[in-house]
């Protein structure tokens, strides 16, 4: 018991070492990294595309966003699920009251059986894009851009072996409800593992267009779920890179709440078991954060219960540093990347003791909450997202089995709360 006991707080502790070099990794990228900008005149033109289905909480403040880019040449390609949906009046309200011109709005024309309606979407576009485009970007509805987004996004493609460049999202660690706070501390640790093996966002995404019509992506999203998590392996296959800027670091407003919270994490983790070319890491990554505090919490409640006070006080400390840890973990990631936030004009939130203590309860909340749903997606066969489901049998094996027009009945009680 006393040698298990002593392994387990040097695993739990060994790991925390870890979290902290890979974070700090991040960090020093994040701050030692120059902007790039080219001059309006070797800008390409550029297809922005944003597919929509339902009244995101932030929409008419994203269409904005998106339509007011300090860029020269570039359209934002609109594609609505249907024509009855909450987003078709909104986009078009917004498109008028800006006087926008540099916009095509559509529906979406033919939905596909044997792939997500975004991929249906996104192959609606590329089918009526002309060769004029070199580059496209792709855009969330829950992503509110600063005016130089696009110009950033783009201007690391110059480069011959850059063939995509991508952000990532940052969400607040405040709101009222607790799944925003452990939605928050998830994405802390998810943002430094993209960064280090190279996932895109495809909240933020911009790719060379020669290389998605070169390379296959087309065809694959024809049948896919996902439609970024691929490009990794592909791109690396054909010896292209995939270069994170840091200046995208796109800062989320929204609340969740912890069930809705948890949908989300399980269709995450089916898109990662599916696409994600270092799935085994993921899991890797997850069980550490779950199984050691986990084990080490039990040990504690039975050494207590023998009256073994030196074991109980070794697991105590080992836990109490290890939690610790990944609080000021936390806080040292959010301190170093408010200036990019604040860079964009961005306000951040101030944090109270209070947030901090929510802060800290919700670490071992996130572990439970992440490991449930990596092990409900383990065996789930099935998709629901907004109201339509899929029936997932393989990577390229997907089958869209329910389908109905998304309705302003559909939209949240909140209006805050995500999608």
């Amino acid at each position: 018991m006393e040698a298990f006991t002593i392994f387990l707080s040097k695993s739990l502790l060994g790991w925390l070492a870890i979290q902290v070099c890979l974070a700090l990794v991040f960090l020093f990228y994040l701050r030692l990294s120059k902007r790039s900008s080219l001059a309006d005149e070797q800008l390409p033109k550029t297809a922005v595309i944003l597919c929509l289905r339902g009244a995101d909480p932030f929409l008419p403040e994203c269409l904005r966003s998106l339509l007011t880019q300090n860029y020269p040449q570039y359209t934002l390609k609109l594609v609505v699920d249907s024509q009855t949906d909450p987003a078709w009046q909104i986009a078009h309200d917004t498109i008028s009251q800006l006087g926008a011109t540099n916009v095509d709005i559509s529906y979406l024309r033919v939905i596909r059986h044997n792939c997500s309606l975004k991929c249906s979407a996104l192959l609606q576009v590329f089918a009526e894009l002309d060769d004029t485009y070199e580059v496209v970007a792709f855009v969330d509805a829950d992503t509110v851009v600063h005016p130089d987004w696009l110009r950033e996004l783009v201007s690391p493609l110059s480069h011959p072996k850059v063939g995509a460049t991508t952000g990532n999202r940052w969400y607040i660690p405040t709101g009222k409800y607790w799944g925003s706070v452990v939605r928050y501390a998830g994405n802390v640790s998810t943002v430094v593992q993209m960064f280090l093996f190279g996932i895109p966002w495809g909240g933020t995404l911009a790719i060379k267009t020669q290389l998605l019509r070169q390379t296959g992506i087309l065809d694959m999203w024809g049948k896919a779920l996902n439609e970024d998590l691929m490009m990794h392996k592909v791109l690396k296959k054909h010896g292209m890179q995939i270069k994170f800027v840091p200046s995208l670091m796109m800062l989320n407003r929204e609340e969740s709440d912890l069930l809705g919270l948890i949908d989300h994490l399980k269709r995450m983790f089916l898109y990662s078991r599916l696409y994600h070319p270092q799935w085994i890491a993921i899991v890797g990554d997850v069980i550490s954060s779950i199984l050691f505090p986990a084990i080490t919490i039990v040990l504690l409640l039975a050494s207590l219960w023998d009256e073994e006070w030196q074991t109980a006080a070794l697991l105590f400390r080992s836990y109490s540093i290890y939690t610790l840890g990944l609080l000021l973990l936390m806080l040292t990631l959010e301190i170093g990347v408010r200036p990019v936030i604040l860079n964009q004009g961005q306000s951040v939130t101030k944090l109270s003791i209070g947030t901090i203590l929510k802060m800290l309860i919700a670490i071992p909340l996130t572990q439970w909450v992440y490991g449930l749903a990596l092990l409900t997606s383990l065996v789930r066969s099935t998709v629901k997202w907004r109201g339509v489901i899929y029936r997932v049998q393989g990577p390229w094996n997907i089958r869209l089995v329910e389908y109905q027009a998304y309705d302003f009945l559909d939209q949240p009680i909140d209006s805050k709360i995500s999608l």
